[in-house]
């Protein structure tokens, strides 16, 4: 599975910006896809992701501010990041979960980076 990620950018604190990420390949064997993200000197962590059966799991420090959703048809996740914080800065990652002769592997996009300026 290959994941091409786009958007990102500056923006000020409370605006707002959408992550996309399309996937090619075994984009059958994918069972989640979603978006981690990474901090300046912090690890990576899980922001949202959702599953093929629509289960969305989202972190605590953007409930209510951020939504992800899925175009199964296009094989593409979006993240829509609303009411933006300088603590969202960070490079985001595009993440899908795959099975593939029952073995689990995990694929990463690029990163993108997003930065908000108080």
């Amino acid at each position: 599975v290959q994941l091409q990620a786009s958007g990102g950018g500056l923006v000020q604190t409370g605006g707002s910006l959408r992550l996309s990420c399309a996937a090619s390949g075994s984009t059958w064997s994918i069972s989640a896809m979603g978006w981690y993200r990474q901090a300046p000197g912090k690890q990576r962590d899980l922001v949202a992701s959702m599953t093929s059966g629509g289960t969305t799991n989202l972190a605590d420090s953007v409930k209510g501010r951020f939504t992800i959703s899925r175009d199964f048809d296009k094989n593409t996740v979006y993240l829509q990041m609303d009411s933006l914080e300088p603590d969202d800065t960070a490079v985001y990652y595009c993440h899908a979960e795959n099975y593939a002769g029952g073995h689990r592997a995990d694929s990463w996009g690029q990163g993108t980076l997003v930065t908000v300026s108080s």
